[in-house]
């Protein structure tokens, strides 16, 4: 072994030593074939929806397939349905980013139903990359989009009252809102819906969206639409992105970390865990009241997760199996 590859290795070891760790985050295998992971307990239903394209190699017909499922349903992170900004207003974001280096991605977004397929647009219709607000709506629009009503739904809109109540004006960060799960009326509680994926000839993309942190400041935009902190994709490494509280990811431009990690040696589980373990040591303590979950695909189809507190679920499909995986964590 050489001496840099020794040190490197010493060097991690050292730190996974003093990291308690939970949950079954990481997949050596090496998957040959199309693969699929997305973020949360309902990415095994985004991972149907996005299979048939998916698997028939269309990687990018897929994501989107995937993230307009989600959007079409009512939940509180996710699409119109979601949960609002203070004012009381549902803003989305959202990216995606193909094999080619191509992105797109939109932030702010205000009455579209499928926020996915306008970064989509942007990516595959204009010289830019990100397209914000106002703005942001207009080319929606002009791409064949039409405006939705700006009625909260049932659910986003008990959930914004009860808020109100406590008058407390700030975005909802804590714990307790940031370990989704399944309700009893078959809606999602859940977070940021991110996806990446493989095809049949081993090219790699992915996808984001959501509507963002609950009852956040008017304008807040979180690392969702921004390519490098919430997605990024290199066809010759993997792809990597993230859920949680999408300010500590831009401070690291988390999911370009983990990619150049894996480019590095790491593998995807190695890779998410360092990513993870940059921002506990940025914030010292204050990583305990916070989520932050990291998902990564390398090139020949092994995978891996971590995140901060337990709770961070994540789903694969791949031609043999369709599974629920819980992460590995920092804290028990």
């Amino acid at each position: 072994m050489k001496r840099i590859d020794f040190v490197k290795l010493l060097s991690f070891g050292t730190l996974a030593g003093i990291v308690p760790v939970s949950g079954c985050g990481t997949n050596v295998k090496k998957n040959k074939g199309p693969i699929i992971i997305s973020t949360w307990d309902s990415g095994k239903e985004v991972n149907e929806a996005a299979w048939p394209k998916l698997s028939k190699g269309n990687i990018m017909d897929g994501i989107e397939a995937g993230g307009n499922f989600i959007e079409d349903s009512i939940n509180c992170c996710v699409g119109l349905g979601g949960n609002p900004d203070r004012e009381g207003i549902v803003t989305l974001d959202a990216c995606v980013m193909d094999h080619k280096g191509g992105c797109g991605a939109v932030a702010a977004l205000e009455l579209i139903k499928h926020p996915i397929s306008v970064a989509r647009q942007v990516m595959t219709e204009t010289p830019h990359v990100l397209i914000a607000g106002v703005g942001a709506q207009q080319f929606a629009i002009e791409m064949g989009h039409k405006l939705e009503s700006s009625e909260l739904s049932k659910s986003a809109n008990k959930q914004y009252q009860e808020w109100l109540e406590k008058a407390k004006y700030q975005p909802v960060i804590n714990i307790e809102n940031q370990v989704p799960k399944k309700l009893s009326n078959g809606e999602y509680n859940h977070d940021t819906m991110a996806m990446i994926a493989k095809n049949r000839d081993s090219d790699l993309g992915g996808g984001v969206t959501t509507s963002g942190m609950g009852f956040k400041m008017r304008g807040r935009v979180g690392d969702s639409p921004i390519i490098g902190a919430g997605l990024y994709v290199d066809n010759e490494i993997g792809a990597a992105t993230s859920s949680g509280v999408g300010e500590e990811v831009i401070r690291n431009v988390g999911s370009h970390l983990v990619v150049e990690l894996m480019r590095q040696g790491r593998s995807p589980q190695e890779a998410c865990k360092e990513a993870i373990l940059r921002i506990i040591n940025r914030k010292d303590d204050k990583a305990k009241d916070i989520q932050v979950g990291f998902i990564a695909l390398a090139k020949d189809g092994s995978y891996g997760a971590f995140s901060i507190q337990p709770g961070f679920q994540y789903a694969v499909k791949t031609e043999e199996e369709h599974l629920l995986l819980d992460s590995s964590s920092y804290y028990n």
